[in-house]
């Protein structure tokens, strides 16, 4: 009986508010350790090629910024787009803690298929986890496309590598995002009563 309010109508609001609740920090741990990595590595380029060597890098990567951001925002405005539009409880249906393998597969056929680099991926991982994925199938559906995406398979790997290195390396690939999957589920379930998260 107390799964019941899950499947009424009010879990859509409550879903947003959950989304709004878990907004992430724009300056986190991660941020700070990635600051003083930049701060240290420029002062090594300062002491050996002098403030011209700091002043090339910094130029040279204000224009890399420039040519990665609308990607970045795309992708941002794509999970976005995907987290308002997917229905949530089809979602926890067939991705979220009770699919069993059937999670698992979906997520790692989803990752196989999706086209485009990290800033599709991801956010588009971030978006099925907002809308009821659980940890189990989104870890499956990012190790199926890291480990078998067909964009780089078809692009890059079956070129230059050959097909049947590709088509091996993808056979032996398969049963990686269910096992991570299935992984993934059974330590997140054990820590979060662990710690009661």
């Amino acid at each position: 009986m107390s799964k019941l309010p899950k499947t009424e109508p009010a879990d859509d609001e409550e879903g947003a508010e959950t989304v709004l609740r878990s907004k992430r920090k724009p300056f986190g741990w991660s941020t700070f350790i990635i600051a003083a990595l930049v701060v240290i590595s420029a002062a090594l380029v300062w002491r050996r090629d002098g403030l011209d060597g700091v002043w090339t890098i910094l130029s040279h990567d204000v224009s890399l910024f420039g040519e990665i951001m609308p990607r970045v925002l795309a992708g941002c405005l794509l999970g976005g787009l995907i987290a308002a539009v997917l229905p949530h409880d089809k979602v926890s249906k067939s991705l979220g803690p009770e699919s069993g393998l059937k999670g698992l597969l979906i997520g790692t056929a989803f990752g196989a298929i999706l086209p485009g680099g990290p800033f599709t991926a991801y956010p588009v991982a971030s978006a099925l986890l907002a809308v009821g994925a659980d940890f189990g199938a989104t870890i499956a559906m990012v190790v199926s496309w890291t480990l078998i995406g067909y964009g780089r398979a078809v692009a890059w790997e079956m070129p230059i590598m050959g097909a049947d290195f590709t088509l091996w390396r993808i056979v032996i690939s398969l049963p990686m995002p269910i096992l991570a999957g299935a992984l993934g589920r059974f330590v997140y379930v054990r820590v979060r009563h662990r710690f009661k998260l």
